[in-house]
Protein backbone atom coordinates (compact mmCIF):
# COMPACT_ATOMS: atom_id res chain seq x y z
CA UNK A 1 0.00 0.00 0.00
CA UNK A 2 1.16 3.47 -0.39
CA UNK A 3 0.79 5.86 2.03
CA UNK A 4 0.54 9.81 1.77
CA UNK A 5 1.41 11.42 4.99
CA UNK A 6 1.24 14.88 5.19
CA UNK A 7 2.44 16.85 8.29
CA UNK A 8 3.78 20.27 8.59
CA UNK A 9 6.30 19.51 11.84
CA UNK A 10 7.00 15.81 11.06
CA UNK A 11 10.63 15.13 11.80
CA UNK A 12 12.87 12.23 12.62
CA UNK A 13 15.58 11.28 14.96
CA UNK A 14 18.12 13.17 13.34
CA UNK A 15 16.18 15.79 12.62
CA UNK A 16 14.08 16.50 16.02
CA UNK A 17 10.16 16.67 16.72
CA UNK A 18 8.25 15.53 16.02
CA UNK A 19 8.77 12.16 16.26
CA UNK A 20 5.01 10.27 16.06
CA UNK A 21 5.03 10.67 11.85
CA UNK A 22 8.78 9.40 11.52
CA UNK A 23 7.80 6.05 14.01
CA UNK A 24 4.38 5.57 12.16
CA UNK A 25 6.25 5.60 8.96
CA UNK A 26 9.09 3.54 10.09
CA UNK A 27 6.91 0.46 11.09
CA UNK A 28 4.45 0.95 7.92
CA UNK A 29 7.61 0.49 6.15
CA UNK A 30 8.67 -2.47 7.98
CA UNK A 31 5.53 -4.20 7.28
CA UNK A 32 5.98 -3.21 3.76
CA UNK A 33 4.00 -0.16 2.83
CA UNK A 34 5.48 2.97 0.99
CA UNK A 35 5.47 6.13 2.75
CA UNK A 36 5.83 9.72 1.45
CA UNK A 37 5.67 12.02 4.31
CA UNK A 38 5.45 15.77 2.66
CA UNK A 39 7.05 18.29 5.06
CA UNK A 40 7.59 22.24 5.34
CA UNK A 41 11.88 22.32 5.40
CA UNK A 42 11.22 25.05 8.53
CA UNK A 43 9.74 24.03 11.90
CA UNK A 44 10.01 25.78 15.49
CA UNK A 45 10.24 22.02 16.63
CA UNK A 46 13.24 20.93 15.14
CA UNK A 47 16.33 21.63 12.93
CA UNK A 48 15.61 23.65 9.77
CA UNK A 49 15.99 21.76 6.66
CA UNK A 50 18.47 23.19 4.30
CA UNK A 51 17.44 22.77 -0.04
CA UNK A 52 19.21 23.99 -2.77
CA UNK A 53 19.17 27.27 -3.85
CA UNK A 54 16.56 27.52 -6.99
CA UNK A 55 14.67 24.82 -5.53
CA UNK A 56 11.76 24.44 -3.99
CA UNK A 57 11.43 20.78 -2.59
CA UNK A 58 13.90 18.28 -1.53
CA UNK A 59 13.65 14.26 -1.30
CA UNK A 60 15.16 12.71 1.39
CA UNK A 61 15.03 9.22 2.44
CA UNK A 62 15.31 8.69 6.25
CA UNK A 63 15.04 5.02 7.33
CA UNK A 64 13.00 3.76 4.10
CA UNK A 65 10.57 7.06 4.61
CA UNK A 66 10.54 9.21 1.26
CA UNK A 67 10.87 12.64 3.10
CA UNK A 68 9.39 15.45 0.95
CA UNK A 69 10.64 18.58 2.15
CA UNK A 70 8.51 21.65 0.87
CA UNK A 71 10.66 25.51 1.36
CA UNK A 72 8.92 27.38 3.42
CA UNK A 73 9.52 31.21 4.99
CA UNK A 74 11.04 31.52 8.52
CA UNK A 75 9.53 32.69 11.41
CA UNK A 76 9.72 33.86 14.69
CA UNK A 77 7.21 33.17 17.36
CA UNK A 78 3.16 32.94 16.79
CA UNK A 79 2.59 35.95 14.76
CA UNK A 80 1.98 36.89 11.59
CA UNK A 81 5.05 35.15 9.77
CA UNK A 82 3.69 31.99 11.32
CA UNK A 83 0.80 32.53 9.22
CA UNK A 84 2.61 33.08 5.93
CA UNK A 85 5.13 29.97 6.91
CA UNK A 86 1.49 28.02 6.88
CA UNK A 87 -0.16 29.25 3.86
CA UNK A 88 3.32 28.88 1.92
CA UNK A 89 3.34 25.58 3.11
CA UNK A 90 0.07 24.15 1.75
CA UNK A 91 0.46 26.33 -1.42
CA UNK A 92 3.52 24.08 -2.11
CA UNK A 93 1.67 20.95 -1.30
CA UNK A 94 -0.84 22.37 -3.86
CA UNK A 95 1.72 22.32 -6.43
CA UNK A 96 2.11 19.01 -5.94
CA UNK A 97 -1.12 17.48 -6.84
CA UNK A 98 -0.68 17.14 -10.31
CA UNK A 99 1.91 14.93 -9.94
CA UNK A 100 0.86 12.63 -6.86
CA UNK A 101 -2.46 11.98 -8.84
CA UNK A 102 -0.86 10.75 -11.75
CA UNK A 103 2.52 9.21 -10.11
CA UNK A 104 4.90 11.64 -11.92
CA UNK A 105 8.28 13.26 -10.99
CA UNK A 106 8.39 15.05 -7.61
CA UNK A 107 9.31 18.43 -8.47
CA UNK A 108 12.73 19.23 -8.60
CA UNK A 109 13.96 16.20 -8.33
CA UNK A 110 14.23 14.23 -11.83
CA UNK A 111 14.81 11.00 -10.31
CA UNK A 112 12.34 10.39 -8.02
CA UNK A 113 8.41 9.60 -8.44
CA UNK A 114 5.33 9.86 -6.46
CA UNK A 115 3.45 6.42 -5.66
CA UNK A 116 -0.34 7.00 -6.05
CA UNK A 117 -1.69 6.83 -2.83
CA UNK A 118 -4.27 4.20 -1.23
CA UNK A 119 -4.66 6.66 2.27
CA UNK A 120 -4.02 9.73 2.51
CA UNK A 121 -3.31 11.69 5.93
CA UNK A 122 -3.90 15.15 7.22
CA UNK A 123 -1.95 15.64 10.23
CA UNK A 124 -0.51 18.97 10.86
CA UNK A 125 -1.56 20.75 14.05
CA UNK A 126 -3.50 23.08 12.16
CA UNK A 127 -6.87 21.74 10.74
CA UNK A 128 -5.90 24.03 7.14
CA UNK A 129 -4.65 20.37 5.32
CA UNK A 130 -7.69 18.75 5.30
CA UNK A 131 -8.79 20.17 2.27
CA UNK A 132 -5.53 19.24 0.46
CA UNK A 133 -5.30 16.16 1.58
CA UNK A 134 -9.36 15.46 0.80
CA UNK A 135 -8.86 16.85 -2.75
CA UNK A 136 -6.04 14.25 -3.60
CA UNK A 137 -8.02 11.16 -1.62
CA UNK A 138 -10.92 12.14 -3.85
CA UNK A 139 -8.65 12.48 -7.12
CA UNK A 140 -6.90 8.64 -6.84
CA UNK A 141 -9.62 6.96 -4.78
CA UNK A 142 -7.60 6.79 -1.88
CA UNK A 143 -8.50 6.37 1.83
CA UNK A 144 -8.94 9.74 3.27
CA UNK A 145 -7.93 9.98 7.40
CA UNK A 146 -8.00 13.21 9.38
CA UNK A 147 -4.88 12.82 12.49
CA UNK A 148 -6.19 15.00 15.49
CA UNK A 149 -3.37 16.08 17.20
CA UNK A 150 -5.23 19.07 19.27
CA UNK A 151 -8.39 21.06 18.90
CA UNK A 152 -7.73 23.48 16.67
CA UNK A 153 -8.87 26.57 16.52
CA UNK A 154 -10.63 25.67 20.24
CA UNK A 155 -6.79 25.74 21.53
CA UNK A 156 -6.19 29.12 20.81
CA UNK A 157 -9.16 30.22 22.02
CA UNK A 158 -9.54 29.01 25.49
CA UNK A 159 -5.99 29.59 26.10
CA UNK A 160 -5.25 33.06 24.29
CA UNK A 161 -8.84 34.71 24.30
CA UNK A 162 -9.37 34.64 20.41
CA UNK A 163 -12.31 35.42 19.26
CA UNK A 164 -14.81 33.32 17.56
CA UNK A 165 -15.42 35.69 15.29
CA UNK A 166 -12.11 36.28 14.33
CA UNK A 167 -11.59 35.72 10.62
CA UNK A 168 -8.28 33.39 11.02
CA UNK A 169 -10.61 31.32 13.93
CA UNK A 170 -13.56 31.14 11.26
CA UNK A 171 -11.90 30.06 8.84
CA UNK A 172 -9.51 27.17 10.68
CA UNK A 173 -13.09 26.53 12.40
CA UNK A 174 -14.43 25.93 8.80
CA UNK A 175 -11.46 23.92 7.81
CA UNK A 176 -11.55 21.67 11.05
CA UNK A 177 -15.47 20.71 10.68
CA UNK A 178 -14.71 20.10 6.71
CA UNK A 179 -12.52 17.45 8.19
CA UNK A 180 -14.77 15.47 10.59
CA UNK A 181 -17.29 15.74 7.57
CA UNK A 182 -15.39 14.19 4.89
CA UNK A 183 -12.78 12.28 6.43
CA UNK A 184 -13.29 8.45 6.00
CA UNK A 185 -11.63 7.78 9.78
CA UNK A 186 -10.67 10.47 12.62
CA UNK A 187 -7.60 9.49 14.13
CA UNK A 188 -7.59 11.37 17.60
CA UNK A 189 -4.88 11.65 19.92
CA UNK A 190 -7.35 13.15 22.51
CA UNK A 191 -9.40 9.96 24.13
CA UNK A 192 -11.78 12.57 25.53
CA UNK A 193 -12.65 14.79 22.08
CA UNK A 194 -15.44 12.37 20.51
CA UNK A 195 -18.18 14.42 21.92
CA UNK A 196 -16.40 17.68 20.56
CA UNK A 197 -16.17 16.50 16.88
CA UNK A 198 -19.58 15.44 17.07
CA UNK A 199 -20.73 18.79 17.65
CA UNK A 200 -18.28 19.84 14.15
CA UNK A 201 -20.14 17.21 12.24
CA UNK A 202 -18.35 13.83 13.13
CA UNK A 203 -20.11 10.79 12.35
CA UNK A 204 -19.70 8.87 15.72
CA UNK A 205 -18.71 5.74 14.01
CA UNK A 206 -15.19 7.55 12.54
CA UNK A 207 -14.00 8.13 15.50
CA UNK A 208 -10.82 5.92 16.46
CA UNK A 209 -8.22 6.95 19.71
CA UNK A 210 -4.85 6.27 18.69
CA UNK A 211 -2.58 7.84 21.41
CA UNK A 212 1.04 8.53 21.34
CA UNK A 213 3.46 6.26 21.62
CA UNK A 214 7.20 5.56 22.31
CA UNK A 215 9.42 3.46 20.21
CA UNK A 216 10.12 -0.22 22.79
CA UNK A 217 12.85 -1.21 20.78
CA UNK A 218 14.51 2.07 20.53
CA UNK A 219 14.28 2.74 23.62
CA UNK A 220 15.67 -0.55 25.66
CA UNK A 221 18.64 -0.03 22.74
CA UNK A 222 19.79 3.27 24.34
CA UNK A 223 22.48 2.63 25.98
CA UNK A 224 24.49 6.07 26.12
CA UNK A 225 25.48 6.99 29.59
CA UNK A 226 25.25 10.61 30.49
CA UNK A 227 28.22 12.96 30.29
CA UNK A 228 30.74 12.68 32.64
CA UNK A 229 29.90 16.21 34.36
CA UNK A 230 26.08 15.02 34.90
CA UNK A 231 27.23 11.88 36.43
CA UNK A 232 29.44 13.58 38.65
CA UNK A 233 27.14 16.03 39.82
CA UNK A 234 24.06 13.09 40.09
CA UNK A 235 27.14 11.53 42.22
CA UNK A 236 27.69 14.67 44.31
CA UNK A 237 23.95 15.28 44.96
CA UNK A 238 23.79 11.12 46.03
CA UNK A 239 26.30 12.33 48.54
CA UNK A 240 24.12 14.48 50.41
CA UNK A 241 20.26 13.33 49.86
CA UNK A 242 19.28 9.73 50.42
CA UNK A 243 16.19 10.26 47.25
CA UNK A 244 16.16 11.56 44.23
CA UNK A 245 13.66 12.79 42.29
CA UNK A 246 14.24 13.68 38.49
CA UNK A 247 12.79 15.21 35.71
CA UNK A 248 13.64 15.43 32.39
CA UNK A 249 12.16 18.02 29.50
CA UNK A 250 10.90 20.92 28.21
CA UNK A 251 11.20 24.09 30.83
CA UNK A 252 8.59 26.17 29.47
CA UNK A 253 4.93 27.40 31.06
CA UNK A 254 3.23 24.14 29.84
CA UNK A 255 5.55 22.19 32.15
CA UNK A 256 4.45 23.88 35.82
CA UNK A 257 7.53 23.34 36.95
CA UNK A 258 6.88 26.39 39.45
CA UNK A 259 4.67 24.59 41.74
CA UNK A 260 7.61 21.85 41.94
CA UNK A 261 10.07 24.46 42.96
CA UNK A 262 7.54 25.51 45.65
CA UNK A 263 6.69 22.08 46.74
CA UNK A 264 10.56 21.05 47.00
CA UNK A 265 11.06 24.11 50.17
CA UNK A 266 8.74 21.99 52.18
CA UNK A 267 10.05 18.42 51.19
CA UNK A 268 11.36 16.17 53.37
CA UNK A 269 15.28 16.84 54.11
CA UNK A 270 16.54 14.04 52.53
CA UNK A 271 15.03 14.57 49.08
CA UNK A 272 16.37 16.19 46.66
CA UNK A 273 14.50 17.41 42.68
CA UNK A 274 16.80 17.04 40.37
CA UNK A 275 16.00 18.17 36.47
CA UNK A 276 17.80 18.41 33.22
CA UNK A 277 16.09 20.11 29.80
CA UNK A 278 15.83 23.76 28.69
CA UNK A 279 13.17 26.17 27.65
CA UNK A 280 11.64 29.68 27.87
CA UNK A 281 11.55 29.36 31.69
CA UNK A 282 14.94 27.91 32.66
CA UNK A 283 16.15 30.99 33.62
CA UNK A 284 13.14 32.47 35.97
CA UNK A 285 13.57 29.21 37.56
CA UNK A 286 16.79 29.37 38.13
CA UNK A 287 16.22 32.80 39.55
CA UNK A 288 14.18 31.69 41.92
CA UNK A 289 16.59 28.96 42.93
CA UNK A 290 18.61 31.29 44.01
CA UNK A 291 16.62 34.27 45.28
CA UNK A 292 14.66 31.63 47.32
CA UNK A 293 17.62 29.35 48.58
CA UNK A 294 16.07 26.26 47.39
CA UNK A 295 18.83 23.99 48.40
CA UNK A 296 17.44 20.60 46.95
CA UNK A 297 17.07 21.69 43.44
CA UNK A 298 19.43 21.11 40.83
CA UNK A 299 19.03 22.42 37.42
CA UNK A 300 21.48 20.69 35.03
CA UNK A 301 21.72 21.44 31.11
CA UNK A 302 19.49 19.28 28.31
CA UNK A 303 20.97 15.97 27.31
CA UNK A 304 20.27 14.26 24.45
CA UNK A 305 17.49 12.13 23.61
CA UNK A 306 19.53 8.70 23.80
CA UNK A 307 20.71 9.71 27.34
CA UNK A 308 17.17 10.28 29.02
CA UNK A 309 17.47 6.44 29.88
CA UNK A 310 20.45 6.42 31.56
CA UNK A 311 19.56 9.37 33.13
CA UNK A 312 16.32 8.66 34.72
CA UNK A 313 18.01 5.27 35.19
CA UNK A 314 19.76 7.58 38.14
CA UNK A 315 16.74 8.71 39.77
CA UNK A 316 14.38 7.08 42.53
CA UNK A 317 10.82 8.55 41.19
CA UNK A 318 10.18 11.19 38.47
CA UNK A 319 7.51 14.14 38.30
CA UNK A 320 5.70 15.19 35.65
CA UNK A 321 3.05 18.13 36.11
CA UNK A 322 0.52 20.53 34.33
CA UNK A 323 -1.43 23.37 34.42
CA UNK A 324 -4.88 23.42 35.27
CA UNK A 325 -6.59 24.11 32.08
CA UNK A 326 -9.74 23.35 30.93
CA UNK A 327 -8.57 22.04 27.37
CA UNK A 328 -6.94 19.50 29.13
CA UNK A 329 -10.57 18.13 29.63
CA UNK A 330 -10.83 16.41 26.19
CA UNK A 331 -7.34 14.62 27.37
CA UNK A 332 -3.42 14.70 27.24
CA UNK A 333 -1.15 13.05 25.10
CA UNK A 334 2.71 13.31 26.75
CA UNK A 335 5.72 11.67 25.27
CA UNK A 336 7.51 12.12 28.45
CA UNK A 337 5.55 9.84 30.11
CA UNK A 338 6.53 6.91 28.14
CA UNK A 339 10.02 7.86 29.12
CA UNK A 340 9.61 8.24 32.84
CA UNK A 341 7.26 4.57 33.09
CA UNK A 342 9.78 2.36 30.59
CA UNK A 343 12.54 3.58 33.05
CA UNK A 344 10.98 1.90 35.75
CA UNK A 345 10.61 4.06 38.31
CA UNK A 346 7.55 5.36 40.17
CA UNK A 347 5.80 8.71 39.13
CA UNK A 348 4.25 11.56 40.40
CA UNK A 349 1.59 13.31 38.38
CA UNK A 350 0.39 16.57 38.77
CA UNK A 351 -3.02 16.63 36.83
CA UNK A 352 -6.29 17.23 35.84
CA UNK A 353 -7.01 16.18 33.34
CA UNK A 354 -9.50 14.05 30.43
CA UNK A 355 -7.65 11.16 31.47
CA UNK A 356 -4.64 9.93 33.62
CA UNK A 357 -1.79 7.41 32.32
CA UNK A 358 -0.07 7.13 35.95
CA UNK A 359 -3.59 6.16 36.95
CA UNK A 360 -4.58 3.43 34.48
CA UNK A 361 -1.42 1.73 34.85
CA UNK A 362 -0.84 2.02 38.94
CA UNK A 363 2.62 3.33 38.28
CA UNK A 364 2.65 6.05 40.95
CA UNK A 365 1.09 8.54 42.61
CA UNK A 366 -1.43 11.40 40.95
CA UNK A 367 -2.96 14.64 42.37
CA UNK A 368 -4.47 17.89 41.59
CA UNK A 369 -2.47 20.20 38.95
CA UNK A 370 -1.24 23.01 40.58
CA UNK A 371 -1.84 21.47 44.20
CA UNK A 372 1.34 22.10 45.74
CA UNK A 373 0.18 20.63 49.11
CA UNK A 374 -0.57 17.57 47.56
CA UNK A 375 2.59 17.32 45.07
CA UNK A 376 4.31 17.76 48.71
CA UNK A 377 2.47 14.78 50.44
CA UNK A 378 2.78 12.86 47.36
CA UNK A 379 6.60 13.22 46.60
CA UNK A 380 7.24 12.31 50.33
CA UNK A 381 4.90 9.44 50.54
CA UNK A 382 6.59 7.61 47.29
CA UNK A 383 10.14 8.43 49.34
CA UNK A 384 8.82 7.06 52.10
CA UNK A 385 7.14 3.92 50.50
CA UNK A 386 9.47 1.14 50.78
CA UNK A 387 12.22 0.08 47.56
CA UNK A 388 9.65 -2.92 46.85
CA UNK A 389 6.64 -1.02 46.66
CA UNK A 390 8.65 1.19 44.44
CA UNK A 391 10.15 -1.50 42.54
CA UNK A 392 6.50 -2.78 42.17
CA UNK A 393 4.68 0.62 40.63
CA UNK A 394 7.78 1.22 38.37
CA UNK A 395 7.30 -2.57 36.84
CA UNK A 396 3.26 -1.50 36.07
CA UNK A 397 4.54 1.28 33.93
CA UNK A 398 7.22 -0.22 32.10
CA UNK A 399 4.74 -3.53 31.46
CA UNK A 400 1.59 -1.22 30.53
CA UNK A 401 3.42 0.55 28.17
CA UNK A 402 4.75 -2.06 26.39
CA UNK A 403 1.42 -3.26 26.12
CA UNK A 404 -0.79 -0.25 25.33
CA UNK A 405 2.04 2.39 23.41
CA UNK A 406 4.36 0.40 21.53
CA UNK A 407 4.72 1.89 17.83
CA UNK A 408 4.99 -1.55 16.85
CA UNK A 409 1.30 -1.98 18.23
CA UNK A 410 0.34 1.30 17.48
CA UNK A 411 0.80 2.02 13.71
CA UNK A 412 -0.46 -2.11 12.92
CA UNK A 413 -3.42 -0.61 14.84
CA UNK A 414 -3.83 2.49 12.54
CA UNK A 415 -4.21 0.25 9.66
CA UNK A 416 -6.35 -1.98 10.83
CA UNK A 417 -8.91 0.59 11.82
CA UNK A 418 -8.64 3.21 8.99
CA UNK A 419 -8.49 0.81 6.28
Amino acid sequence: MNILYINHYAGSLSYGMEYRPYYLAREWVRLGHNVTIVASNVSHLRSHIAIPQGQNYLVENIDGIRYIWCRTPDYPGNGIKRVINIFSFLKRVRKLIPAIIKGKNIPDNTNSKFDIPDLVIASSTYPFDTKVASKIAKKTGARFVYEVHDLWPLTPIELNGMSKKHPFIMLMQRAEDFGYRVADKVVSLLPKAKSYMMEHGLDPNKFIYIPNGVSVADWEQAKEAVSENHLNKINEIKQQYDFLLGYAGGMGESNALDFLLTAAKQLDKNIAVVLVGNGANKEVLLKRVTNESITNIFVLPAIPKAQIPDFLSRMDALYIGWNKLSIYRFGICPNKLFDYMLSGKPVVHSVTAGNDLVADAKCGVSVEAQDVTAIINAINMIAGDDKVVREELGANGHDYVKIHHDYKILAKRFLDETI
